[in-house]
């Protein structure tokens, strides 16, 4: 079984603005792309958890989101990590249509341990909502780091890592 290193999008990944749906709202934040190729050198696959009730609200599309994961991801694998679009799992839906795969609920995790076989309580879950560890902890991720928003974390933060 592999070991993962679970991201949420927003605030983790890239700056958040606000429901950032459009590759020049997107920023990275500061040193996370170290962060994901030193754990990717430590044998964790980086999977992106993220909710996206954007597209759900109207104010982006699901078209809209692809073209910026594909953005996001072309510019990761640029860096030297090993990323496709088979890492990333989204929810489109608005909070009150109270979805199985909205986090806090634990469903994308469950569906990325499927998809890559993966040892969850061997794994990590960054996130900047505790909305993101609960999710984590309900499907069993052994290890969970709640950040602030768009704040840099560096690998000494993540004890135990």
């Amino acid at each position: 079984m592999k070991k993962a290193l679970f991201l949420d999008r927003d605030g983790v990944i890239n700056i958040d603005h606000g429901y950032v749906g459009k590759i020049e709202d997107f920023e990275f934040v500061e040193g996370v792309l170290d962060l994901v190729y030193q754990a990717q050198q430590r044998g964790y696959i980086p999977i992106l958890i993220t909710n996206q009730s954007g597209i759900g609200r109207g104010y982006y599309t699901k078209e809209d989101f692809e073209k910026l994961t594909s953005f996001m991801l072309q510019k990761m694998q640029q860096r030297g990590i090993v990323i496709d679009r088979s890492h990333v799992f989204y929810c489109p839906h608005r909070p009150d249509e109270r979805c199985e795969c909205r986090k806090p609920m634990p469903r994308m995790f469950l569906e990325a341990r499927e998809r890559f076989d993966i040892d969850m309580t061997d794994s990590w879950m960054i996130g900047d909502k505790p909305s993101d560890i609960e999710a984590a902890r309900s499907a069993g991720v052994g290890h969970a780091y709640l950040t602030e928003k768009n704040r840099r974390i560096d690998m000494k933060d993540l004890h135990g890592f």
